[in-house]
């Protein structure tokens, strides 16, 4: 099978949980509770691909491993069924961005698309920090002004701890009665985007703070 189909989201979820029953095995746990660790680990791997084939589950299948050399290997192996963030030209994201005159782009080849959940970088002349994700089969962009922290903190996207930076956007939100309201968006984000495609394990916020900030 040659086909790819997972994300790099989901290769970070896998990898954590193969990582909790690798700690779990160096822990002794009893017989039984490995067992059960491992089940659990393997259902909400599957949970990840309502829709997978016969041949895609029992790719995904992590049951029958048993030393920590196959752990590697399985994720070897899933490495190569996993799907690309999408091509995107310089051109693509001066579209994204009519506004922005002065847009700073970024080296797009200094970006591994084989672990990219969201394309992102920063501007520093201007303060501004952009994300490019591809939501419902199309490529979009915000950006976002950014303010470094120098402090550690959780990230809202990735859910770790790391070295954040505060960021926010400006979302005209529906106000039928006010339609002069404007409404900004703040957290906190991985400063180092690279980092966060790595830690990255569930795009829910991500997607929602998209389709918020763009009224989709």
């Amino acid at each position: 099978m040659d086909e790819k189909f997972i994300k790099n989201e989901q290769l970070n979820f896998i990898k954590k949980q193969v990582a909790f029953i690798k700690n779990s095995k160096k822990q002794n746990v009893p017989k039984g509770v490995l067992t059960a660790v491992i089940d659990v680990a393997n259902a909400k791997i599957l949970e990840l691909f309502p829709h997978a084939s016969a041949e895609q589950q029992n790719i995904l299948d992590l049951s029958g491993l048993k030393t920590d050399q196959e752990y590697e290997q399985y994720i070897q192996h899933l490495s190569a069924y996993s799907l690309p963030f999408p091509t995107i030209t310089a051109q693509q994201l001066k579209k994204m961005f009519p506004k922005n005159k002065k847009l700073k782009l970024p080296d797009l080849s200094n970006f591994d698309h084989s672990q990219l959940t969201y394309l992102s970088w920063i501007d520093p002349r201007s303060n501004k920090k952009f994300i490019i994700y591809e939501l419902e089969g199309e490529l979009v962009g915000i950006e976002c002004e950014f303010t470094p922290t120098s402090k550690k903190n959780i990230c809202c996207l990735c859910n770790s701890m790391s070295e954040v930076t505060y960021f926010s956007t400006v979302t005209k939100a529906k106000k039928v009665n006010n339609p002069d309201y404007y409404r900004a968006i703040g957290n906190l984000i991985c400063l180092d985007s690279k980092v966060c495609n790595k830690q990255i394990t569930d795009v829910e916020y991500l997607e929602n703070l998209l389709k918020d900030s763009l009224r989709i």
